[in-house]
């Protein structure tokens, strides 16, 4: 008592002198907030005043202002200063005011650790009351403190708690236990905790005991197994025949929460014959009709798992598990009837025949969210066979006009997936066909798509496909996707359409409107595919095509074009045969999941892997979270140091989807004699000069036939002019804009940083490749840090470990002092590339600072 008093006076002399009414002035306006300090004071010196009387009433008052104590933390205010203050007033019988008392003290413990040692007397003195639920509630606020250095005092309530003779008091101690082992393992185990922990939880005789001795033991076995032998022996023990029996026998006393924990264990249980099999299904069978779809996945888990070496019995599972999943997915919130559709989509996945029958469960309700939908069209596509394809592509087909774009969407990829994997594709070609005359973008895209790939299996379909395609303009169709499949079509079946070549063209004639790689890619294939079909129609488009394609900024287009043209000057015939080569149907189309991923959810079934549709390494292994994944909170980065060599800029590499053909070395370098034995030299083109004009220049025998072994600038110069790509005859090129430089000695700070940062938008967002020097140069963030400063780009925050790093980077224009140029770099050393986003205050100039930053980079570890 006399410690207590000795630590009170000094903050009661504090709190008289805070006593003072504040100025008016220096009040909040507020209505829902304390009007600051003063208020704290009003309450610090009503709770001293009730603290030690014990008139009648005293209680309500202490209650009156114990809500508003509670109330201003709730909402966030810091209230710490009244900690004394409530512990005086604590010692009381009123069990309300204790569990005020209690929330306010965990609340505050552990950010005020020596403030905390106020509460230990009056909170053991609780731990021996009379009244249970307060020596409950006393024994829960002490193991919640979460002070390392007070864990001394825990142990002797936590020993009484377990051998107390109240239920409730046994239930909190359990998991107390677990908290102590948190704070400090070496306690917990020193004071033979989970030994007291085992013998209650095959002893006790209340079930909610039992469950919690299960779950603390669980978890700290599991943790203590790494480095100790006896934990991991412990652990085993839990999967012994008399445990999981004797779990069973009690399965129905447990709660809904308990009976999911007791249901896991079982489900790692290896019986040792068929017979304990059966036994244990057995018991189980009444909890596949109970009314929680926790516990009624959990049940399947373990049906599953046991049959898994037992096919019959197996296949008669999914048909015992089947109604009463299909009943969870009917009743309940949209949220549980998703989770369990997920799991229903594993198991249809893995046994469709078995589902065919129950299509009409899975089709779309007019009120149910999309993320339900869209899991049951993928359904819908799974059960799908001979007996129900044309009810299923009917109702699909009334899906495909629904107000809900996504599903829309959905709807008709799921006709096209039943038209891919079925024999008789009849009417299902038709219901495609019918979108493209729904006049709706983006029905029309989809159903491109899907054309493209019915064609690659079933090309005797050609004639009637390319019929309806050939009326659609390739104006009204803006998708990168769409227009490519489109383009794939008019390279492909350029024969069969008479105005393939003049379409093609017409786009080549606007490839600078054209943002989408895949689109150019798409182009330069299908105009040389044109080319050799009808050679005449097409000459002028090839050699535009070219042109565009060699004087393109993006790394992928400029590599193909630049690989036709050279195929072209070596040999047509070979260029035809890399092209266009005689093709076979496509029989079967990647699945997305192996086969192996899919057991591999399988077995981590009634989890979230089902729901993420991954398993669970892939979202909880940093490793596995993908190339870039980081925290968008800048202040989490360190502070980067600064200064290096300087490295020549080099060209700017931009990586895509499709593989390089050529590397940058190759196309910078000036060409040598090649291992062919003949020299030549790729023309290059500047954009902004290049101008192609159509040749009358007939194509001659030789070139159709005969191949071009040695390339001559003569016979350069007859293909380039065959093609149009002959020297222009134009005005000397306009120049070229001076080169960007920046300020070498530019300064800005975190907070100006961030205030930038938020306030423009993205002006690029673009991913390129780091050569093999740099990534394994790159081994620290430091290292990165000095190359980039020597180019002038300062780092303001870094952080990551390999694989994966990020960058936060900030550079000024040398002309405009208010010019800045901010980016975020995202570093994958394993895969080799780099995404880049750039916000600058100059959108003019941003294109070029991001080739000056993707230049330096480049040079990374080159040096």
């Amino acid at each position: 008592m006399l410690l207590i008093q000795s630590l009170l006076e000094p903050s009661f002399r504090s709190s008289c002198i805070a006593m003072a009414p504040p100025a008016q002035s220096q009040r909040s306006t507020s209505s829902s907030q304390p009007s600051g300090k003063g208020e704290v004071s009003d309450l610090k010196m009503q709770l001293r005043q009730l603290a030690g009387s014990r008139a009648q009433g005293t209680d309500d008052s202490k209650r009156e202002l114990f809500k508003k104590v509670i109330s201003f933390m709730t909402v966030g205010i810091d209230v710490s200063s009244l900690f004394s203050e409530m512990v005086m007033c604590s010692a009381t019988s009123d069990i309300v005011l204790k569990k005020m008392c209690y929330l306010y003290v965990g609340n505050y413990a552990k950010g005020n650790p020596e403030l905390a040692l106020l509460t230990i007397n009056f909170l053991q003195k609780d731990c021996r009351d009379e009244d249970p639920m307060i020596r409950g509630l006393a024994l829960r606020s002490l193991c919640s403190l979460r002070v390392a250095n007070l864990v001394e005092y825990l142990v002797g309530p936590l020993g009484l708690g377990l051998k107390d003779n109240n239920s409730y008091v046994r239930t909190v101690a359990t998991i107390g236990v677990l908290k102590l082992y948190h704070i400090s393992p070496p306690t917990c185990i020193d004071a033979d905790f989970p030994s007291m922990l085992k013998t209650l939880m095959l002893k006790d005789p209340d079930a909610q005991v039992v469950a919690n001795c299960l779950s603390a033991l669980q978890e700290i076995w599991s943790l203590e197994a790494g480095t100790s032998e006896e934990a991991s022996r412990e652990r085993e023990a839990f999967l012994s025949k008399p445990v999981i029996y004797y779990l069973l026998n009690r399965i129905k006393e447990f709660s809904e929460w308990a009976q999911c924990i007791v249901l896991d264990l079982v489900a790692k249980y290896i019986p040792s014959d068929n017979n304990e099999i059966f036994d244990i299904m057995n018991l189980l069978e009444d909890r596949l009709q109970h009314a929680n779809g926790a516990v009624v996945l959990a049940t399947i888990k373990v049906f599953l798992h046991l049959t898994l070496s037992m096919n019959d019995v197996h296949q008669q599972v999914y048909e015992r598990i089947k109604a009463p999943l299909l009943t969870l997915v009917s009743s309940g919130s949209q949220e549980q009837s998703y989770a369990v559709l997920s799991h229903l989509h594993l198991l249809v996945v893995r046994a469709p025949m078995l589902f065919s029958s129950d299509y009409k469960h899975f089709y779309c309700q007019y009120n149910e969210p999309s993320y339900v939908k869209k899991l049951k069209l993928e359904m819908l596509t799974e059960v799908a066979n001979e007996s129900n394809t044309y009810e299923i592509v009917t109702e699909l087909c009334e899906y495909a006009a629904n107000v809900d774009v996504p599903i829309a969407r959905e709807s008709i990829r799921a006709v096209g997936k039943i038209a891919l994997q079925q024999y008789d594709v009849n009417a299902i070609v038709d219901r495609l066909l019918q979108f493209l005359e729904m006049e709706k973008d983006y029905v029309t895209a989809e159903t491109l798509v899907l054309v493209k790939d019915l064609l690659r299996k079933y090309p005797q379909w050609s004639h009637d496909c390319i019929a309806v395609v050939g009326n659609i303009s390739s104006k009204n169709v803006q998708e990168p996707k769409a227009k490519a499949a489109l383009i794939w079509m008019l390279g492909e079946y350029s024969q069969d359409m008479f105005d393939a070549p003049y379409i093609l063209e017409s786009l080549i004639d606007n490839w600078d409107d054209e943002y989408s790689a895949e689109v150019r890619l798409h182009l330069l294939t299908a105009v040389l595919k044109c080319f050799f079909k009808r050679p005449p129609e097409t000459q002028k488009a090839l050699g535009a095509a070219l042109a565009a394609g060699l004087a393109d900024s993006h790394q992928d287009v400029h590599d193909r074009a630049l690989f036709y043209y050279r195929v072209l000057q070596y040999n047509v015939s070979v260029a035809e045969r890399v092209v266009n080569p005689p093709k076979q149907a496509v029989s079967v189309f990647a699945d997305t999941q192996s086969s192996e991923m899919k057991d591999r959810i399988f077995d981590e079934f009634n989890s979230l892997s089902v729901i993420y549709q991954k398993p669970s390494y892939m979202f909880t292994d940093k490793e596995h979270r993908g190339p870039f994944e980081f925290s968008e909170e800048i202040g989490s980065l360190s502070v980067g140091v600064e200064s290096a060599d300087k490295v020549s800029p080099a060209q700017r590499v931009e990586a895509s989807d499709n593989d390089l053909l050529l590397s940058t070395s190759e196309k910078e370098e000036s060409r040598g004699p090649s291992g062919n034995g003949f020299a030549y030299s790729a023309p290059v083109y500047d954009g902004s000069s290049v101008s192609v004009t159509a040749s009358q220049t007939q194509l001659e025998p030789s070139f159709q036939n005969q191949a071009l072994p040695v390339y001559t600038p003569q016979a350069g110069l007859a293909i380039d002019d065959l093609l149009g790509l002959g020297p222009p005859a134009a005005p000397a090129p306009a120049p070229s804009p001076p080169p960007l430089k920046l300020n070498a000695r530019t300064v800005l700070d975190p907070s100006t940083f961030q205030r930038k940062w938020a306030q423009l938008s993205v002006s690029l967002s673009q991913e390129c490749s780091i050569s093999p020097q740099g990534t394994a140069a790159l081994t620290t963030p430091q290292v990165l840090l000095r190359h980039m400063q020597s180019h002038s780009i300062h780092c303001i925050a870094s952080g990551g470990q390999a694989p994966n790093f990020k960058f936060f980077f900030y550079a000024q224009k040398a002309e405009e002092l208010a010019a800045f140029y901010l980016v975020e770099c995202l570093i994958n050393t394993s895969s080799s590339k780099a995404l880049i986003k750039v916000k600058a205050e100059d959108q003019s100039t941003s294109q070029a600072f991001s080739v000056l930053f993707q230049s330096a980079l480049s040079e990374f570890g080159m040096s």
